[in-house]
């Protein structure tokens, strides 16, 4: 489990696992911090941005954490099946995607249509963007801690 290519895939996997955990979680900071000011054309541009930034670091971080997990098992002649630990941890990683595509995905388009719309007849519609905001707060620790389990999971290596 020392080959130079297995070294590699390991680095890549341990980078992917930065650039995916690091966004999700300053997502949520620039989030909070688009909220805090009240202003519909704040939060569009910050909710645009994290959308944008998903696109260039989520899901680039989530394939190439896949390939080199993948790939660093083959090269390490790591047994997945045979470890819990990893089992476990591509589990976690399937339940961020699930929550991730299925539901924030559609709660970030929502609430940028919402405040986009704000300069509208009818104004900013504040009760429904916190409702969808409250829902995007719980599938967004989903989808956060799923991952950080993984991440402890594939730290510890209970069992191994």
């Amino acid at each position: 489990m020392t080959g130079t290519g297995y070294l590699v895939m390991k680095t890549i996997h341990v980078l992917a696992v930065v650039l995916f955990l690091g966004n999700i979680m300053i997502g949520a900071f620039w989030k909070i911090h688009g909220d805090r000011s009240g202003d519909p054309r704040i939060i569009a541009h910050t909710l645009a941005g994290i959308i944008r930034a998903d696109r260039w670091f989520t899901m680039p971080g989530v394939v190439l954490l896949i390939i080199a997990g993948f790939g660093g098992a083959g090269m390490g002649r790591i047994s997945i099946g045979g470890s819990a630990w990893i089992v476990w941890s591509i589990v976690l990683l399937a339940v961020s995607a699930v929550a991730f595509m299925a539901r924030l995905v559609p709660l970030q388009r929502r609430m940028l249509a919402l405040a986009r719309d704000a300069s509208g007849a009818d104004g900013f519609d504040r009760a429904t963007y916190a409702a969808l905001s409250r829902s995007w707060t719980v599938w967004g620790i989903i989808a956060t801690l799923a991952p950080v389990v993984a991440v402890v999971l594939m730290v510890f290596k209970p069992g191994a």
